[in-house]
């Protein structure tokens, strides 16, 4: 490995910066089974995709960055960045990318920069800290789940396409659709086909291909599917058709999972025809309620000591759930009755009977007997 690094060095342009970046003028190529690590920026000026063997990107701490005017493609590439590895300029795989540490980071406001896998490209390590915290692009496969997310989650979207893409981009967005950050239009939940009940307000992926394809998605307690819908079979996936300006129905050929966690999976479409695509409901029967946040201080003194629901009077037969600010389940109870004393029923995380830290909760409360479902958060302290 060292008499690689060395004879690179020695025979190809490269200069280093007074800033820790590495700057490539053209020339440099990888052969088979050597590998190159950068342990600083990457400033890429030249032609760099005739690669073979691996390169890694490292950083224990701080941000790592590729930039320049040329993109650059790797064999087989490992992201090792604690801080994450930002991207100014698209990055190609033909291999195999390892995600070991830190997100891959691009601006989500140019879908022309992501980092893309090609013919035989995949990737594994993928996870919450472990992803494309932006766009991810794939050519020439039909079928491709984008490993694209937010901070702390992975939010993938499955792609199954009718032949070979020439170019499909995926990004994902934590966000309402009425405000979008990257959008000058927003995707009014209002305007919708006369099916469609209800919009997620909350989240939205893009996505781009020329050809017939349907997808899947997933939700997580997040994505308060809940308030959507109250069986999932009555989930859709939907589309803001760039023409009608409005969210159509897109169908549900596939539900699997319960109201925390699930996928769905549509019929075919042309993504290109689309400019956001999230969760609807064709469901009717579960409105909303305006109930209060609560805070709770569960420590004997007569004061906020229980979670009291007053609306519950008037629906015994209800459901409550609370989940920590990491989305986990950490207590559910059917017919509620002012129970909840800051105690976990539920989960891995904590023992079940044992006290919560203090923090922010996010609770969902389904009053059966009225039909109306409500979320909303409480604040536990123990002081």
């Amino acid at each position: 490995m060292n008499k690689n690094w060395f004879y690179l060095l020695l025979l190809i342009p490269l200069t280093i910066s007074a800033q820790n970046a590495v700057h490539h003028f053209g020339g440099m190529r990888i052969h088979e089974n050597a590998t190159v690590g950068f342990h600083t920026d990457l400033v890429n000026d030249g032609s760099f995709d005739q690669n073979r063997g691996l390169v890694g990107f490292y950083s224990s701490s701080g941000l790592r960055n590729l930039s320049g005017t040329f993109t650059p493609k790797f064999e087989d590439v490992e992201f090792a960045t604690d801080g994450g590895f930002n991207l100014e300029i698209p990055l190609l795989v033909d291999n195999n990318a390892n995600f070991i540490s830190g997100n891959i980071i691009t601006d989500k406001a140019f879908p022309t920069i992501y980092l893309g896998f090609t013919t035989d490209g995949f990737y594994v390590g993928q996870g919450a800290n472990t992803k494309v915290y932006g766009y991810s692009a794939v050519t020439a496969q039909s079928d491709f789940t984008f490993p694209v997310g937010l901070e702390g989650r992975l939010r993938p979207l499955m792609l199954n396409s009718s032949d070979l893409n020439v170019l499909a981009k995926c990004a994902y967005f934590f966000e309402n659709p009425n405000s979008p950050s990257t959008s000058p239009v927003a995707f009014d939940t209002d305007s919708k086909e006369g099916d469609i009940v209800r919009i997620s307000d909350v989240e939205y992926w893009k996505l781009e291909g020329s050809l017939p394809s349907n997808i899947t998605i997933g939700w997580d307690a997040f994505s308060q599917i809940g308030l959507l819908a109250s069986d999932i079979n009555d989930l859709v996936v939907v589309g803001w058709d760039r023409d009608a300006q409005q969210w159509v129905n897109l169908g549900n050929i596939q539900a699997d999972g319960d109201l925390t966690t699930g996928a769905i999976t549509s019929q075919n479409f042309v993504p290109n025809e689309y400019t956001a695509l999230s969760f609807g409901s064709l469901s009717n029967v579960i409105s909303e309620s305006d109930l209060a946040n609560y805070i709770l201080s569960p420590n004997g003194d007569g004061i906020n000591d229980f979670l009291e629901i007053a609306a519950t009077e008037d629906s015994p037969n209800n459901l409550l759930s609370i989940y920590n600010r990491h989305g986990g389940l950490v207590f559910q109870q059917e017919d509620y009755s002012d129970e909840f004393v800051g105690k976990a029923n539920q989960g891995i995380v904590y023992d079940k009977g044992s006290g919560l830290p203090s923090g922010v909760y996010f609770y969902v409360i389904e009053l059966k007997d009225t039909g109306i479902k409500h979320q909303g958060y409480l604040h536990l302290t123990s002081q």
